[in-house]
């Protein structure tokens, strides 16, 4: 056996493993305890910063040491001179550099980077999108690069169209580099404010090539989806109540009320501003109190302007005389908020596209992303006409991909609402009315401000949303034959007299306490409902609802 290497067992090598392990953790222990007690001693000098730069080496998302050091740093940068605090930073630079080796998305290290590139006096940004360049060919989702690289794009002036091109390259590369695409779509409205025909035709270019290339990949579905769905910040709506001295005012977005202002014939008001309801600290609607006595003479005409000034968007109203109520208000058509009112050209794209889209579904025909953009094609050119085409790719969807079947079925349900606020916009009426959909969910309350009267039953609905108090103009609600058990949004409703819920799961009086909010509610049908079942229930609902005359269990 003379001259063989000795081999060890393995619970020898295992032994000689634990025994280093237990020599390192010792060494680094003595280290962070004395880096806590320099610390806690105010100490901040050259032994302190090579201690935490020995024990972030080795484990860089060390939090409190990142702070430490940063407190050391600062304190060399007030007494070193200009010179040397560049040569320290420089140095710092370098050494996050080796950890981020060790970890590349190490929260403390990108946010340490960020801190020192800030704070040096002559900044390297040529060097620091190199390194972005680096980091993100080894990961190109490495979301922490991603926002240094935006932090350095911002800080060194880099133009727009550069950075563009930036992301031509990787997305090239790449095609399911879902970050380039996010990081495009922050780009492009910077480059192109006024999103002209010519930018969107090369874009669904690109984006077409993309998803015939993979069309299961969903990071260009995404992008795709992103160009079809671009709105503007407007005050849509403001409503006026001469009886109740009340203004309501409806954005396309939610906004809070800071900003908010309203201005009577010529005169900036003290009024308090109030969402719809106790849960949105921002809400797309707003109403506020008038003084008493302010608008109630029906022989005076009064103009009135609400401003948030925030976004520098206004809205006027004229309450004539003679008018108990008035209101001006951009539709939804007006406000292109289902559909983009479309130029000759984009017309003629999106028609290519769609048709592209039924190519590739005729090759691919259990494909997802194709179904759903081909329904946001067919929206985008034309929702009301594409509506039974619309409903059967829904079906479709919920077949070939049950998992998300609620979801489809959420967002056909939002598809259906839309086209029916388009449809009583058209007819000029208040009235809304979608029974027997399968709707799922309520959305886009915010656009029903100013209706008085809404049909919702036989459908599928769960509850009434907070958003529902957004209909601050309802009087009769009729949600017959749904599977309702919460009435959360029956709150404040000023005007509301007539309320159908008949066959629906309300169990118990609690459920319907939102309705004693409303004051001038007469009417209220709530036979089919296990809460019908309980003792002394309609005793009970007097002493709640003392406006209601008309009771039906």
């Amino acid at each position: 056996q003379h001259g063989r290497v000795k081999i060890k067992s393995t619970a020898q090598q295992e032994e000689e493993k634990r025994k280093e392990r237990e020599k390192k953790l010792k060494i680094y222990i003595a280290a962070r305890d004395a880096c806590f007690s320099k610390r806690k001693e105010g100490i901040c000098d050259d032994e302190a910063l090579q201690l935490t730069q020995q024990l972030l080496s080795s484990n860089p998302d060390f939090a409190t040491l990142w702070n430490y050091r940063r407190e050391i740093l600062m304190h060399l940068e007030a007494v070193k001179d200009k010179d040397e605090v560049q040569k320290i930073y420089e140095a710092e630079l370098s050494f996050l550099e080796s950890c981020l080796k060790v970890n590349p998305k190490s929260y403390g290290s990108w946010h340490h980077r960020g801190w020192v590139s800030a704070r040096l006096p002559q900044p390297d940004w040529a060097r620091e999108l190199s390194l972005c360049d680096r980091c993100l060919s080894l990961d190109d989702r490495n979301f922490h690069c991603w926002d240094y690289r935006r932090m350095v794009v911002k800080m060194s002036g880099v133009p727009v169209d550069q950075e563009l091109g930036f992301t031509d390259h990787l997305i090239g590369s790449n095609f399911s580099n879902y970050s380039s695409w996010h990081y495009r779509s922050t780009l492009l409205p910077l480059l192109h404010p006024e999103s002209p025909d010519i930018l969107l035709m090369s874009e669904y270019e690109l984006v077409q090539n993309a998803f015939f290339t993979d069309p299961n990949d969903q990071s260009a579905w995404f992008y795709y989806r992103w160009l079809l769905g671009r709105g503007m910040f407007i005050c849509s709506c403001v409503y006026v109540s001469r009886d109740e001295e009340r203004v309501a005012v409806a954005f396309s977005r939610p906004v809070n009320s800071v900003g908010l202002l309203l201005v009577l014939d010529g005169q900036p008001q003290r009024v308090e501003w109030r969402s719809v309801h106790p849960r949105f600290k921002h809400s797309p609607v707003w109403i506020c109190d008038l003084p008493p006595g302010t608008i109630s003479d029906i022989t005076n005409e009064h103009n009135l302007t609400v401003h948030w000034t925030e976004k520098h968007t206004h809205r006027d109203c004229a309450l004539y005389t003679g008018r108990t109520e008035s209101y001006c208000r951009d539709s939804a058509t007006d406000q292109e908020l289902f559909r983009s009112e479309l130029s000759v050209e984009k017309t003629s794209v999106l028609q290519s596209e769609l048709q592209s889209c039924n190519q590739l579904q005729e090759l691919e025909p259990l494909n997802k992303w194709c179904l759903l953009t081909i329904i946001l094609l067919m929206r985008a050119l034309d929702p009301l006409g594409y509506e039974k085409e619309t409903l059967a790719h829904f079906q479709t969807l919920k077949e070939v991909d049950s998992m998300r079947s609620a979801y489809y079925s959420d967002l056909c349900s939002k598809f259906m609402i839309e086209n029916t606020i388009l449809k009583m916009e058209y007819a000029e009426v208040r009235v809304f009315s979608i029974s027997d959909k399968n709707l799922t969910t309520l959305c886009h309350l915010d656009q029903l401000l100013l209706v008085t009267h809404i049909n919702l039953s036989s459908n599928q609905l769960q509850r009434l949303p907070p958003q529902f108090a957004m209909l601050q103009c309802l009087e009769v609600l009729e949600a017959d034959n749904n599977n309702i058990e919460n009435l959360e949004g029956l709150f404040c409703l000023s005007k509301l007299e007539e309320i159908n819920l008949k066959n629906n799961n309300i169990s118990t009086l609690a459920d319907l306490q939102p309705l004693a909010s409303c004051p001038k509610i007469k009417r209220l049908d709530l036979r089919g409902n296990p809460v019908t079942q309980m003792a002394k229930i309609e005793a009970e609902l007097a002493e709640l609802l003392p406006s209601v005359t008309d009771i039906l269990l």
